[in-house]
């Protein structure tokens, strides 16, 4: 998911899956789209012949995509493009009339509290997905992946370390004082997932709230350094104020992509075991007009094609391009490893305890 500028602001998701998992629209002065290819006052096509398909999303090669999904269908697409935060507040605003006929950002949490109010159309595209992307695929097909990344991979300065942990608990011990930094998870959206999926492997959902509530006051013990995003931990490891930094594997793998090896700055990338799926997810709107519907589901079927995916792998080359393909034969961009050894935790329990979760990084951690 997403590049560290375009998950800035994520606080606001915070407030708007709050309002979208109780049902109540969140304040129409929600923080407003900036910086997006366009806005959303209007959703007519050209020439005034219908409903035009307008998309939320929030990932760093959605231009080209729409535009490549234009070029070959002849459907026009109103992109609204901006962090996710943002996006699913203003989804929650237009709760009851919604502007919006696709959602796509990463993270299936918030799609699974949009299913919970069926707010989301049910579709089962045409194309066989991966075993990981199966796994994300929720039973009555209330959203769809259409790729994938994790929470966390751990980067490191190998030119200051040769010393790799190769457990989260190894972070805890002495060796690691100070030298750790992660996201806020209000304000960075791929950090949530990362710690529901800590506490999942933790405790499990009985007992995972406490457990990594536990772990987390002892990284925090142990001089845990908590940065607004992944630009701002990434910065924090190039500068040397921390060794080892915990951000989404598309950041960790952009950032070797684009700063060269020097003699006081060399990242690596490391997983500790295990780490937690991070799907990029397509939601099409329940309550759009059917010709709206109809265009989602090719623009679904579209970016699953062999067409949609090279238009993503080139769209944002080192950032959220970045990730490992679900649809069999596509290949990941040169650089990326194997997938780690991954988690699948469930959205539609640890989605509703985001709040709760955040409240208490925020209190006690931060």
């Amino acid at each position: 998911m997403s590049v560290p500028s375009r998950l800035a602001l994520y606080a606001a998701s915070t407030a708007a899956l709050v309002a979208v998992l109780s049902g109540c629209s969140a304040s129409a002065s929600a923080a407003p789209a900036s910086g997006g290819a366009s806005s959303t006052s209007a959703a007519t096509s050209p020439a005034g012949s219908g409903p035009a398909l307008v998309v939320y999303s929030a990932q760093g090669y959605d231009g080209p995509v729409t535009k490549a999904f234009t070029a070959a269908t002849g459907i026009p697409v109103k992109l609204v493009d901006d962090s996710t935060g943002p996006l699913l507040t203003k989804v929650a605003a237009e709760k009851n009339n919604p502007q919006w006929g696709l959602l796509w950002v990463d993270g299936d949490t918030a799609f699974a509290a949009l299913d919970k109010q069926g707010q989301l159309l049910p579709y089962t595209p045409k194309a066989t997905l991966t075993a990981a992307g199966a796994a994300l695929t929720p039973s009555d097909h209330a959203y769809v992946p259409v790729s994938t990344t994790v929470m966390a991979a751990l980067v490191y300065n190998s030119a200051k370390t040769s010393t790799v942990p190769t457990s989260y608990q190894d972070l805890l011990s002495s060796t690691y004082a100070g030298q750790v930094g992660m996201n806020d998870p209000s304000q960075s959206g791929p950090t949530y997932p990362f710690i529901a999926g800590l506490m999942n492997q933790l405790g499990g959902q009985s007992n995972g709230v406490a457990a990594g509530e536990d772990y987390l006051t002892k990284l925090k013990s142990n001089g845990l350094h908590v940065f607004p995003t992944n630009g701002d931990t990434l910065h924090a490891l190039e500068t040397g104020q921390i060794t080892y930094a915990l951000i989404q594997s598309s950041a960790a793998a952009g950032e070797i992509a684009k700063v060269p090896a020097s003699a006081t700055f060399a990242p690596k990338v490391a997983y500790l075991p295990k780490a937690t799926l991070l799907p990029g997810v397509i939601g099409i709107d329940k309550a759009a007009p059917a010709a709206v519907q109809a265009e989602a589901k090719k623009f679904v079927e579209f970016v699953l094609s062999p067409a949609g995916q090279a238009a993503m792998q080139a769209g944002d080359p080192t950032g959220d391009s970045l990730y490992w393909p679900i649809v069999p034969g596509v290949k990941a961009l040169a650089g990326l490893p194997a997938m780690p050894a991954y988690q699948k935790i469930d959205p539609y329990f640890w989605g509703p305890l985001e709040n709760e979760v955040n409240t208490f990084f925020d209190t006690k951690i931060k």
